[in-house]
């Protein structure tokens, strides 16, 4: 039904989405249909993620080939594109026919996903994919159940698989005071990253009211500050906050010795002393990301 059919087609920072240790200060063409497979109440992209359910079924975008996106990313100076905006999977079968064509031209592929595939589609998915950011939207099954009409175990199943299969990833929780901002949940998840790879970054970010959740305040700054402490003190290496007017939790810092290594400001990376994943205080070699891309080994991670 979507094939082709692209509602949103912009060129990003690769931090917006968020992306702090995938080619920093790079730029991401990025790609949406209508769509999605859930139906969040706070959904900022309501308009096009819940558009056929508003919509009695239409579907509406401007018919694109992949060859047009790989182009029109590589003539943006694009080093990604990036599938984002709704969840990816609804768009699957053209995302896909994208990714094989941006792999050919040294373009790299990015989801930003809720997680919720099988196992089949990873699997499928992760030789084309070079990093991906998912939503753990909360640590509760009533939460993904009465907020989001879905089910948290599949997106922690999601983590877990494509990170063993050797994709980047990095997670993000949006806080909602009062629903998932608790900090037994945030331990939970804290707990899980470690338990899959403490090297995850783990963004966690501030909610502004929308859609069917006008009514609910926005995120104040010493939830998200706690947020980060939980993070780090799990053992997480790198938890970042954001959507937050702050000067702190932006910056990376090196695990070993804590030299501010990238300093950023909003979507903007102000200072970069990171020599391909080396602290260039300590000498630190396992700041992990994806530092380089194309190379022959850019699917390794530190």
């Amino acid at each position: 039904l979507v094939y082709g059919r692209l509602v949103a087609e912009n060129v990003d920072p690769v931090e917006k989405k968020p992306f702090f240790h995938f080619l920093p200060a790079s730029r991401s063409f990025s790609i949406s249909t209508v769509g999605c497979n859930f139906s969040c109440q706070h959904c900022q992209n309501y308009q096009i993620s819940q558009y056929p359910h508003r919509n009695a079924g239409e579907i509406v975008g401007s018919l694109r080939s992949p060859e047009q996106v790989v182009a029109t990313a590589e003539q943006s100076g694009c080093q990604s594109i990036s599938y984002t905006y709704v969840e990816p999977t609804i768009f699957y079968e053209f995302a896909r026919d994208c990714m094989e064509l941006a792999h050919s031209r040294g373009l790299a592929n990015l989801f930003v996903s809720n997680g919720y595939m099988t196992a089949e589609c990873s699997r499928d998915l992760a030789p084309l994919l070079d990093g991906i950011n998912i939503d753990i939207k909360s640590f509760s099954e009533e939460f993904y159940r009465t907020v989001c009409k879905a089910s948290l175990q599949p997106v922690l199943d999601t983590v877990r698989l494509l990170r063993e299969l050797g994709v980047w990833v990095e997670v993000t929780t949006l806080l909602i005071p009062g629903l998932n901002d608790a900090a037994e949940e945030l331990e939970g998840i804290a707990s899980f990253l470690y338990s899959v790879d403490p090297a995850i970054p783990w963004h966690v970010t501030g909610f502004h009211p929308t859609y069917k959740m006008l009514d609910w305040e926005p995120t104040p700054v010493a939830s998200l500050r706690m947020a980060r402490q939980i993070g780090l003190d799990a053992g997480l290496r790198f938890v970042y906050q954001g959507n937050v007017r702050s000067d702190e939790g932006e910056n990376t810092l090196c695990p070993s010795c804590h030299t501010e290594l990238i300093s950023r400001a909003g979507f903007v990376e102000r200072i970069n002393r990171l020599k391909d994943g080396i602290c260039p205080e300590c000498g630190e070699e396992g700041i992990e990301g994806v530092w380089q891309f194309p190379k022959h080994d850019a699917r390794k991670i530190k």
